[in-house]
Parts: C-alpha cells; structure tokens; sequence
C-alpha cells in the first residue's frame, strides 16, 4: 500500500527528541559543547541507541564507532535506504548542526510505525562519528573510513590534543566494534541538515534542495624550527615555528578576501604552537586551514596557492615545513534522480523551495562515493551556525522533515 500524499511526521515527537538532546553536554548559554567520544557524545549515545531500541530497529556498531539502526522492509535483502548525520558538535555548538538529521531519520521511522507502513526495502538511519574534526583531525573521518577514504588503523589513531585517540576513546566509550570486510551496500543516502547559511532564511524558502557543494580543500601543515632566546638571539639566525604558522594562515586568509567578490572562502581555523611561552622561540607549529569555491576551476586555483604558501611561509620564517594531511569534498557529488525526487515531493506538498549548494562539509560528501545521495536543507536563524546562537523553530523543521519522509518512502518502495 502506497504511503498517502497526506502524510507527516509527527513535530511534536521529533521536538521533544531536540530538546532531550540540548540537555546532553550543555556549552555556552544555548548551545552544546558535545564533543566527539566525550563522555557527553557517550551520554548521547545511549540516549539515541535507547530510542532506536524502543522503535524496534536493530543496532550496529561498526569498528569507527557508526551507530547504524535498521528497520527491515518488506524484502529485507535488498539494500537499505539510509538517512542520518552526525550527533557530535563544534566546542561552541549548536542544537541541531548534524542532530537534526540524525533524529530526523529517527522521526521517518517512528512516522512510518505511526501510519502503519513497512517500505519495501530496509531502511537505516546512521550516526557518523567526528564529523565535526573539533576534538580529532579531519573532519568526517568516521564516513570516510566507511567508504574506505581513509584506512582503519590510521583512522583509530588519530589523536586529540591530550594524546587520546579514537580508538582508544571509542573502547573506552563502548562503542568500539567491528569493521565490515567491505561497507555493506546502501540503496541511497538521504541527509536532512541544517543549511548553516543565511539564504533560505533571508528569501522565505522552506525547503533547499541541495544540487552540489562548494569544491573545497583543507590541510594539516607541521612547520619545525628551534628554540632560542627572545633577547639575544639574532633575527637572521631565528627559526620560529609559530611565525611560519602565522605567515600561512594570514596569507590564507589574504587569499579568501581576494576571491570574495565572486563567493570564495578561505579559513585559517587552527594555530598551535610548542612551547608558545614568553622568552622562548617556539620550534613547532601546527596549522589547519582550507579554501572553497563554488567555480572547480576557480578552487583548484585557490587550493594551490595555499599549498605554494606553505612552503613561502616555512622560507620566510626559517623553518621546514610538512603538509601532513590534505582533505578534499563538494562538487557536483549528488544523484540527479535524488535530487530530483527532494524537488518533487517539496513541490507536491507546496513548499517553497530553492536549488542550492552547500558551502560546508558533511558525512554526504563522503558517502556520495559509496551509493546515490542527496541532501536536504532547513533554514536556521540568520544562518548563524557553530555557534551557541544557532536556532531553528518547528516551522522551520517541519517541512524538509516531511519531505524527507516522503522522498525516503519513494526510494525506498519502487
């Protein structure tokens, strides 16, 4: 029996999961400070596994710690039909950045269970682990390593600043399980987000129907110098790790407002340095920066002159210099026919909608490369986001939500 037009999730229900949420690892007034493999993302953890449990969908916990549910479908041995995001937030978070599609998906099933519908395929709502790349470098390392980006041993060793790694902190948690030989197939991945922009809230759209997203780059740069004396040590003969560092990032950020007429970013998100004390010379320095555009051409330009300040950078300042790691996503990644069918179903339901890119990162960037995938945009508050301030109402959930349900159930029963 087809799913009726009519259909909707059920606000209230998926309200009531939000705000159980905000109270799991509070930051600044407002927001979440929930990061990942804390002891807050742990909290959040059971929270979520709990609701899954009591929908009737079976968990599964894979060796990065993803958090998968099923519902089985009619005929469970066709591929799932996955719906998800991630649970963890920015040190400044906010309350729905990730969360409100990770509940969301949550939501369709509880919705379908509601309306007494089983689709023909399974369907499976997944948590990616550090997404966000606060606590552990890159971000979406956990999605990646799913879809084999990134090795799983060179994944569990990525490390925090205290030394941690996922690893252990995913064993420490619980939530340490075993990898799948090969990622089992999805049908399609639909993404429910936050757009983390302004524009959807500045023209009235209800609904972003995301075509792509910004080509964007980012890189982990060692830069290695020498200790000396601030006072008698000769300006010629200084090696200063935190100056190389400095340079780069100011010459990224130099290179965002040269191509920010045609809607370039470019960001210089971390500095750190040892032993960044007063008298001292530091002799090491850790940088994380990244450019994106919406013209591939136009961000590949930027994405190499970042690389060439790298090596300006270590010059000036004396110092050698590493680019430890380099991260790629956007582009034209996304299933027309997905694309298409978030379109149709925000159309039937008579929302307003609008085509739009993504400008940030997310697990669908990842996933695009392991099966058909789309997303589907909300509007939040003056697209304040990664930050405690970041808002949303019901009104301005409620409709990608219902065509989430929607599009998910027409993947998921043709």
């Amino acid at each position: 029996m087809a799913l009726p037009a009519s259909a909707r999730v059920d606000i209230e229900r998926y309200w009531a999961t939000l705000e159980r949420s905000a109270e799991i690892g509070r930051g600044r007034p407002g927001g979440l400070s929930r990061l990942a493999l804390g002891d807050a993302d742990k909290q959040m953890r059971d929270e979520f596994v709990g609701w899954c449990r009591e929908a009737g969908l079976k968990v599964r916990i894979d060796g990065m710690g993803n958090i998968f549910a099923r519902r089985p479908g009619l005929d469970d041995n066709l591929p799932p039909v996955v719906m998800g995001s991630h649970l963890d937030t920015q040190v400044n978070g906010g309350r729905f950045d990730g969360i409100a599609g990770v509940l969301g998906g949550l939501e369709v099933c509880r919705a379908l269970d509601t309306l007494g519908h089983r689709t023909r395929r399974p369907l499976e709502v997944v948590n990616w682990t550090n997404e966000e790349g606060s606590r552990f470098s890159p971000p979406m390392v956990g999605s990646g390593c799913f879809v084999g980006a990134y090795g799983l041993e060179w994944a569990r060793e990525r490390r925090d600043d205290d030394g941690k790694s996922i690893g252990e902190e995913l064993a420490r948690i619980g939530y340490l399980g075993e990898m799948e030989e090969k990622p089992h197939a999805f049908d399609a991945y639909f993404e429910f987000h936050i757009e983390q922009g302004y524009y959807l809230d500045r023209d009235g759209m209800q609904v972003g129907v995301v075509t792509g997203g910004f080509p964007s780059t980012g890189m982990l740069v060692e830069f290695r110098g020498e200790t000396a004396h601030t006072g008698p040590w000769p300006m010629e003969r200084r090696k200063n790790a935190l100056i190389a560092g400095a340079r780069l990032l100011v010459a990224v950020d130099e290179l965002g407002w040269e191509y920010a007429g045609s809607g370039g970013k470019a960001t210089a998100a971390r500095l750190i340095a040892w032993p960044n004390k007063p008298g001292i010379l530091s002799d090491w320095a850790q940088t994380v920066c990244d450019v994106r555009h919406s013209d591939p051409e136009t961000a590949q330009v930027m994405a190499e002159r970042m690389r060439r300040a790298v090596g300006e950078a270590a010059a000036r300042a004396g110092c050698s210099a590493e680019i430890l790691d380099v991260w790629n996503w956007g582009g034209a990644i996304f299933a027309p026919e997905l694309i298409d069918q978030v379109r149709s179903a925000s159309l039937a339901m008579g929302y307003r909608t609008q085509d739009i890119l993504s400008q940030a990162g997310h697990d669908a960037y990842f996933v695009a490369r392991h099966a058909p995938t789309t997303m589907i945009f909300a509007p939040c508050k003056g697209g304040i986001t990664h930050n405690n301030e970041e808002n949303c109402d019901r009104d301005d959930l409620e409709p990608g939500l219902n065509v989430l349900l929607q599009a998910v159930v027409a993947r998921a029963d043709r």
